[in-house]
């Protein structure tokens, strides 16, 4: 695993509200992250905010522009305007953009050659897994670097977009509750988990390029509460994590009959002290079913989540091992935090 350089660029401008260390910033800034659904994304721009930049995303035709949400005329956000599917017209004065952020008209002097000062800084995109991603700070010469989501591109896959949810928290903390394995009988009771099974079984960790990846395996069921007549004793269900620094991981569960559910969770850092999670899915059983009963059980999950990740002090995720107390079952936070310090975040991560 590479640490992407942390020199700052002599045209690097920090947000005016960073709240991450600088140098930390700069390292997060040279990874893809999402931002949006690619479906919430219409004719009119949206406004988003990633590490503490602000954005505007709109359509021109068949691109998908992102851009610093500023006007360069008069400074007013540009997610305030209006959108044609083809260009973002300014709220202010109705200076006009279109494909790669350039500006097409000045409705106050449309004769006038346009300065390429009123060009929009622009940032990379790709369209994966039904989200938009961007990269606020790509190294030049290398090659997109998106997390896999094993079976997502097979046959027999349903792709499932559940909305984003907001966290009052930070990604480090929220990613590290997803791939934590012993707090199931405790926060995930009214969902799946078995509250008078708490045993964590042996797993241990494996260090990969992009991260880690743990094979966790139970008798800890994921059917939804009530619906344990789907189950099978003695089942052994394994859990498979995949870790891709800094805040994504996936995890694909083995079900009964060979099905395969992948849940991707993509935790967008807003801010150091906000979260937006995307959770693409895919699976190959129940394709039939209504995907808003998916929705609706997935949000409660997230939700039982989000409720002990807000409340979590320090609110950052310490990557010195002294400064929390660890046990066996937490080999996977563990790893995680090990692979954080790999790619050089420092200051701002440790308490």
């Amino acid at each position: 695993m590479t640490s992407p350089a942390c020199a700052r660029p002599a045209d690097t401008k920090l947000p005016r509200d960073l709240s991450f260390d600088a140098d930390d910033w700069l390292i997060l800034t040279s990874y893809w992250h999402p931002i949006a659904l690619v479906r919430e994304l219409e004719d009119k721009p949206l406004g988003v905010t990633l590490l503490d930049a602000p954005l505007v995303v709109y359509r021109a035709g068949k691109e998908i522009v992102v851009a610093d949400d500023l006007c360069p005329h008069r400074g007013v956000p540009l997610s305030m305007g209006k959108g044609n599917g083809q260009t973002v017209a300014c709220a202010y004065h109705g200076f006009q953009f279109g494909h790669q952020g350039r500006c097409l008209r000045v409705p106050a002097h449309p004769n006038n050659a346009i300065p390429s000062r009123l060009n929009l800084r622009t940032y990379p995109v790709v369209e994966r897994y039904g989200l938009i991603w961007t990269c606020l700070r790509p190294q030049e010469n290398a090659e997109i670097s998106l997390p896999a989501m094993p079976h997502w591109d097979e046959a027999g896959f349903q792709h499932i977009n559940c909305p984003w949810i907001d966290i009052a928290g930070f990604a480090g903390r929220q990613v590290e509750g997803f791939i934590d394995v012993a707090h199931f009988a405790f926060v995930h009771t009214e969902t799946f988990a078995d509250p008078d099974n708490p045993i964590v079984p042996a797993y241990m960790p494996k260090m990969t390029p992009y991260g880690f990846e743990a094979e966790y395996r139970s008798n800890v069921g994921n059917y939804p509460i009530g619906q344990s007549e789907r189950g099978r004793p003695d089942f052994e269900w394994l859990r498979h994590f995949r870790v891709h620094v800094p805040f994504t991981a996936t995890l694909e569960i083995h079900f009964p009959d060979n099905g395969r559910l992948v849940i991707m969770n993509a935790a967008s850092p807003v801010s150091a002290k906000k979260t937006r999670m995307f959770a693409p899915m895919c699976r190959n059983f129940d394709t039939d079913l209504p995907l808003q009963d998916v929705y609706d059980f997935n949000l409660k999950v997230f939700e039982e989540d989000r409720a002990l990740v807000e409340a979590q002090k320090p609110e950052n995720l310490p990557l010195d091992p002294s400064l929390e107390v660890h046990v066996v079952a937490d080999r996977s936070s563990i790893a995680y935090r090990r692979a954080l310090r790999t790619i050089g975040l420092s200051q701002f991560f440790t308490a």
